[in-house]
């Protein structure tokens, strides 16, 4: 017993020894719930049922991309993501023009700006429910005050969705303005030097010298907030709760709701690996254009 743990801790074998307890967390706390879910999703099996699970290959997978319940969710989600991208983008760029010149105070307002990043999901939902409360709300509150009547901002479509982008973007335009600050901040002085030499305009020193430094950052900010947001789940469900009706459930709410109020485990788990799937694409797509884009260059 004494050489074996001569054997077990010898000096060849110390680095694999002290890595094994931090792979075996990993297998057990990632990778085999992902392959056990994966296996579930070519089963007929229900988390509700003591039923053994019988095998079903394909047919949920089949289910899942002819349900037009699934495609008419990809539609509202795509609908939150591009309206909630595209305003991150823009707010986050304007953000980071703004911070890359000095003023009095700019740490401070900074870190207050960043605020919103770090705070939870939850948190976010919640304070943002509140506030668009149509009795006590401060949004609806100003509103009445110069209208005479509350706002029911998440009443309707189209206001639910606004008040999802909304909250949305609030937490996530400063980690757009972060990654467009750090290009911004790496631009050399005297290429802008050379320009006013040229006598270039302003919008032609930032088409020609600013925008090409934070191209790259603004389509890394992009893809990750593209991904993140195909995932919203907790500021939809906190505070529309996919309402009114389904205008606002997106497809991360109807997965939770399949899987954990209907039971419906392998096809949930069947349209999970088709989300992630499109997320692989959508990865596979960025690195595409940008490796396209660096040989063009």
């Amino acid at each position: 017993m004494r050489d074996f743990w001569q054997w077990m801790f010898s000096p060849s074998r110390r680095g694999p020894m002290l890595i094994a307890p931090a792979l075996i967390m990993l297998f057990v706390m990632n990778i085999f719930p992902l392959m056990w879910s994966f296996g579930l999703s070519f089963f007929h099996y229900k988390a509700s049922s003591i039923r053994p699970p019988t095998f079903a290959g394909l047919y949920y997978y089949e289910k899942v991309l002819t349900d037009p319940v699934v495609w008419e969710r990809m539609q509202t989600t795509a609908l939150i993501v591009a309206m909630s991208v595209l305003l991150q983008l823009v707010i986050g760029f304007a953000l980071a023009m703004m911070f890359e010149k000095k003023f009095p105070l700019r740490r401070e307002i900074l870190m207050l700006v960043l605020t919103p990043m770090m705070l939870s999901f939850v948190a976010v939902g919640v304070f943002f429910k509140l506030f668009y409360e149509p009795t006590f709300g401060l949004l609806s509150q100003a509103y009445s005050y110069f209208s005479g009547e509350p706002l029911t901002l998440l009443a309707t479509q189209w206001g639910a969705v606004w008040g999802i982008v909304i909250a949305d973007a609030w937490m996530w335009s400063p980690f757009v303005m972060l990654l467009v600050l750090a290009g911004l901040v790496s631009v050399p002085d005297y290429l802008y030097e050379a320009a006013e030499v040229d006598r270039a305009s302003k919008w032609k020193r930032f088409t020609t010298v600013t925008f090409p430094y934070v191209r790259g950052l603004l389509l890394l900010a992009l893809l990750f907030r593209t991904i993140e947001t195909f995932k919203i789940f907790d500021v939809v469900y906190l505070i529309t709760n996919g309402g009114p009706g389904t205008s606002t459930e997106t497809i991360a709410v109807y997965v939770y709701r399949v899987a954990f109020q209907f039971f419906k485990t392998s096809q949930s788990s069947a349209l999970s690996y088709i989300l992630l799937f499109i997320v692989i694409v959508l990865t596979n797509l960025y690195l595409y254009f940008v490796k396209k884009r660096g040989e063009e260059g």
